[in-house]
């Protein structure tokens, strides 16, 4: 690789950080009918968790239904891939670390503004005449409280089958104005609850007792009844990923400061069979079949309604899973699995039909607000980093796309390119990690100290660099100054 193609590179992707994408009214006449819009949020559901992916171990026929309808964006990513970080981003538009939050702990301490509140999705929408509605788990910062400070009605704290049915219920009812419908549902993610109840047992300890627990227990007692699981496993469980095993190379952080700290993960790492581990992938795939249930509900009650030419449907995860690979479960690391979620669009009518991208980079904490406050002739708050996907939807004028997208975890950053991705974590004698996932999409294998790769390498140090300069990551600026 030549030093002129890398230059060449830099200079279009820096070209792209001084762009602003700004969406008003102005700029998009409002329909003379503005759509209702529903957005359905699953969570801890990667991006090839859905029979469409060609994913051939589960079947989701609402999310494929979805897919059908609409397009399917291949590369979108969270802001961070745990849950109130990413949950903050989707409703404001704004990255985590502008609250200095980088992970789930930082709940109680994270600077929510009221100006951040008053510009959030319900907040918006409401004042622009919609009927915004909230349903589910919630987990957003402390200091936002409740869904009615950020202009929501609460339909229902349900995220289960309830959640569903209540929404669907809502939907059929008489409407006198558009809504925005915010569900949000809690699956896969009881899939947490299989490390956490069997390391206790290794402990002498029982499973927790919490529904969440409860419901993946339950899924478990259908094999544990057969008799035998091994055999159960053999006949019945994916086989393990590819990249099943620890990265060549991987930064000392990972397993230093994300997995050892919390005794299940680093148990399962080390301890558990390759037949737990296949189990724990059925158990995912099961888990995930159940929220797709539920979601067809949704969908259904959009067509007995007779609205669905009128409702933008858009559907996202909070974050990912790493569903075994690189030994791991879980989430809150920035290996694919983790940090890359599914992203779908559909408008009868407006939206192409069965269209998937693989080529655009999303951010869906931040294309989120300005997409919705698009497709609702509201104006976009300004100075978000965020892109209204409409062009993209809709086969648009996309040549001024972003270049990268950037996600953030608790002690690193993550800059995804076209083709390479670039992470840096706050600690540790090997602190970068570049992958080609082109060539290596399983992230086996670790570039960053090749010589051949330091031009790639030296391009997305100064992207980050730049980016974490234009958004104001204090958290981030700390550990990024690495010399070219």
């Amino acid at each position: 690789m030549k030093r002129r193609d890398f230059i060449t590179a830099t200079a279009a992707a820096v070209a792209g950080l001084i762009f602003e994408w700004k969406t008003s009214a102005s700029d998009n006449p409002r329909a003379k009918k503005r759509p209702n819009i529903l957005f359905i949020m699953t969570d801890q559901q990667h991006a090839g968790m859905m029979s469409c992916t060609s994913n051939k171990w589960l079947k989701t026929p609402a999310m494929d239904r979805l897919a059908a309808s609409g397009i399917r964006f291949e590369r979108a990513y969270a802001c961070n891939p745990v849950c109130i970080p990413n949950r903050f981003s989707l409703q404001t538009g704004l990255m985590p670390s502008a609250i200095g939050m980088s992970h789930n702990g930082d709940s109680g301490q994270a600077a929510v503004t009221d100006a951040m509140m008053q510009q959030s999705l319900g907040s918006l929408f409401s004042k622009a005449g919609y009927e915004t509605v909230y349903g589910g788990k919630v987990h957003l910062p402390r200091k936002m409280k409740g869904v009615q400070d950020l202009g929501y009605r609460n339909l229902t704290g349900d995220s289960r089958r309830g959640l569903a049915d209540t929404c669907a219920k809502f939907i059929k009812a008489p409407h006198t104005k558009p809504f925005f419908l915010f569900a949000s549902f809690i699956n896969p993610h009881d899939i947490c609850y299989m490390a956490i109840n069997d390391f206790n047992r290794t402990q002498g300890q029982p499973p927790i007792g919490n529904i969440d627990s409860k419901t993946c227990e339950a899924v478990l007692d259908r094999v544990r009844k057969t008799g035998d699981i091994d055999a159960f496993v053999e006949e019945n469980c994916p086989p393990l990923p590819e990249n099943h095993e620890v990265p060549e190379a991987e930064p000392e952080c990972i397993m230093k400061k994300y997995i050892n700290p919390r005794p299940f993960q680093a148990y399962t790492r080390e301890k558990w069979t390759k037949n737990q581990w296949r189990l724990h992938r059925w158990v995912y795939c099961r888990l995930t079949e159940m929220v797709d249930r539920e979601i067809g509900i949704l969908l259904d009650a959009l067509r007995e309604a007779h609205i669905e030419d009128n409702t933008l449907i858009v559907f996202t995860s909070d974050h990912g899973d790493m569903d075994s690979a690189h030994k791991l479960e879980h989430k809150q690391v920035l290996y694919e699995e983790s940090v890359r979620v599914p992203f779908i669009m559909s408008y009868k009518g407006v939206i192409p039909e069965g269209v998937v991208d693989d080529t655009h980079l999303i951010s869906n904490g931040l294309d989120l607000l300005p997409t919705l406050c698009d497709y609702a002739g509201i104006e976009t708050p300004e100075k978000l980093h965020g892109m209204s996907m409409r062009p993209l939807a809709q086969g648009g004028n996309t040549n001024r796309w972003r270049e990268f997208v950037v996600s953030e975890s608790q002690l690193g950053r993550m800059l995804r390119t076209d083709r390479f991705k670039y992470c840096i974590f706050d600690s540790g004698e090997n602190r970068e990690q570049l992958t080609d996932l082109k060539n290596d999409p399983g992230e086996m294998k670790n570039l960053a100290g090749i010589e051949q790769y330091k031009d790639v390498l030296d391009m997305h140090r100064q992207l980050l660099r730049r980016w974490i300069e234009r958004t104001g990551d204090k958290i981030a600026a700390e550990y990024v100054n690495i010399k070219s």
